[in-house]
């Protein structure tokens, strides 16, 4: 017995007409019959080709505003009655109900309805209820009927009817399109019930409709996807394919970047900044930025929230970069970019973060809010005797950005709105600090007068004596240790300023 059907009637209805013709051409020449409604009936007739009306098949008109259409034993019968049962086919038989071998059907945007800031009513008339059942329906008797649930299955449907040819299609392309078309109506359902949930939370539903199959995981004997919009973010201008471990960095990057106003540059490493500056001129806010660890800069992804000119791209070339980010280049500047043929070139759009972020853990998720905060001036608490001038609050705060978006345990050093090191992803607050001025003495960095941010509260006084013995002169951390009292009289006798956030940055 063969796995293949022949098409003999099609049910149409459809929003998005684009393409359709060429599918409905492919049928007629086989002699399919069409039945629609509306303004799909009145397209198909328009295109030269007979059909029938639903409501002419059903003996009842379109009614409660367009709400009940194709809602009728007549349709969903001659789509869920399955063709090798006999009862089936004695009760299409008695009843007159005609097979139905393929749907085309599409929902209302209910999506692009909530997007557009809607009223409530206009939302809820959005939720497609006929559509939806005919999609599952057809998707159910995937063994008998085909099932085209979006305008991104034409074009696999028309390619499925010319290779097969008689207007005909194999078991394993209607289970494929079955799949489809479940993806279409499950992404369909979480979108209303997100819409209903209104951030309670109360269950998880994400969806992404976007598969990009990667060259590799985190390493290359593991596999790799990446599922969401990369274009909707960014455009490619050049370079090889996006990696994983590329995603990762170009994640964090922009994380960090975004909390910036003023022209800056970062060099991101594994996740982490290794050179970070803030300057007038983007040109000397890279090379400051390279200046911080240049050795760590190597294959690193490079990020700034200004148009990239000439002279920083002449700079910038100088270096190998995996990855360079920018909201645009111009014209002389990505001519420069591009002599590296493999390295990633990418246009940042104007574009927010997702307010959740979420990850997988043990046989769950973990999801959070987005951590936005961002001190300011009057958010600090002074707990010194010494106050922190002008120069060192504006350095504690450019400092604090950057130890918000570095792994844990983390301590950042910092002078002239400049990263001059960090240390990162410590078991130790204490060695995280001693990792950063090692590495800050390894480029020969000038401590003296650099302030220190903490991500999170010190928990003995010995972190504030090694950083004042290296030449740290103020701190900032979110405070809150039941021994804060041995930072600050340590400080008290040192004429170290210190100020207090409330917040702690913690990043694993």
């Amino acid at each position: 017995m063969t796995d293949r059907k022949k098409i003999k009637t099609a049910l149409v209805s459809v929003f998005h007409k684009d393409g359709l013709n060429e599918i409905l051409h492919e049928l007629n020449a086989c002699g399919v019959k069409f039945l629609s409604t509306g303004g799909t009936q009145d397209f198909i007739q328009s295109q030269g080709y007979e059909c029938e009306a639903v409501e002419d098949l059903t003996g009842y008109p379109s009614i409660l505003g367009g709400r009940v259409k194709t809602l009728h034993p007549k349709v969903f019968g001659g789509i869920l009655s399955r063709r090798d049962n006999e009862t089936d086919q004695q009760q299409t038989s008695q009843f007159e109900i005609p097979d139905i071998d393929l749907v085309i059907v599409d929902l209302y945007p209910f999506e692009e309805t909530v997007a557009s800031g809607a009223s409530e009513a206009d939302i809820i008339e959005k939720i497609d209820i006929g559509g939806i059942s005919l999609i599952r329906a057809a998707a159910k008797n995937f063994n008998d009927v085909a099932i085209v649930a979006s305008k991104s299955q034409y074009e696999p449907l028309l390619n499925m009817l010319r290779a097969n040819g008689n207007a005909e299609t194999t078991l394993a392309d209607r289970r494929w399109l079955a799949k489809e078309a479940f993806a279409v109506s499950s992404n369909y359902d979480s979108h209303i019930f997100n819409y209903f949930d209104n951030d309670e939370h109360s269950a998880m539903r994400l969806t992404a409709n976007e598969r990009k199959q990667l060259r590799y995981g985190e390493n290359p004997h593991q596999e790799g996807f990446y599922f969401g919009d990369f274009d909707a973010m960014f455009t490619q201008l050049h370079g090889k394919e996006i990696s994983y471990n590329n995603l990762l960095d170009i994640d964090a990057a922009v994380s960090l970047i975004k909390d910036f106003d003023e022209p800056t540059f970062v060099i991101m490493k594994h996740n982490n900044a290794c050179g970070l500056a803030s300057r007038p001129t983007l040109v000397d806010a890279f090379n400051c930025a390279l200046a911080g660890d240049p050795v760590s800069a190597f294959g690193g992804v490079h990020v700034t929230n200004r148009e990239v000119d000439e002279a920083t791209a002449q700079e910038m070339n100088k270096v190998f970069i995996e990855v360079c980010i920018a909201p645009s280049y111009t014209k002389e500047a990505l001519e420069t970019l591009k002599q590296k043929k493999n390295r990633i070139i990418l246009e940042m759009k104007d574009f927010a973060l997702p307010c959740l972020q979420a990850r997988t853990t043990l046989n769950g998720m973990l999801v959070q809010a987005r951590d936005t905060h961002v001190e300011t001036p009057d958010e600090l608490k002074q707990v010194t005797n010494c106050a922190a001038t002008p120069q060192q609050i504006e350095d504690m705060l450019f400092a604090n950005k950057i130890v918000k978006h570095s792994k844990s345990n983390a301590i950042v050093l910092a002078k002239g709105k400049m990263l001059l090191a960090s240390g990162v992803g410590q078991t130790s607050r204490v060695d995280a600090l001693r990792q950063a001025i090692d590495k800050a003495r390894s480029f020969n960095q000038d401590l003296n007068g650099a302030v220190m941010a903490s991500d999170a509260f010190f928990p003995f006084g010995d972190c504030v004596e090694i950083a004042h013995q290296a030449g740290i002169t103020a701190v900032i951390q979110p405070g809150g240790s039941v021994r804060d009292n041995e930072s600050i009289d340590y400080c008290n006798k040192n004429d170290v300023a210190m100020v207090m956030t409330g917040i702690r940055h913690f990043k694993h």
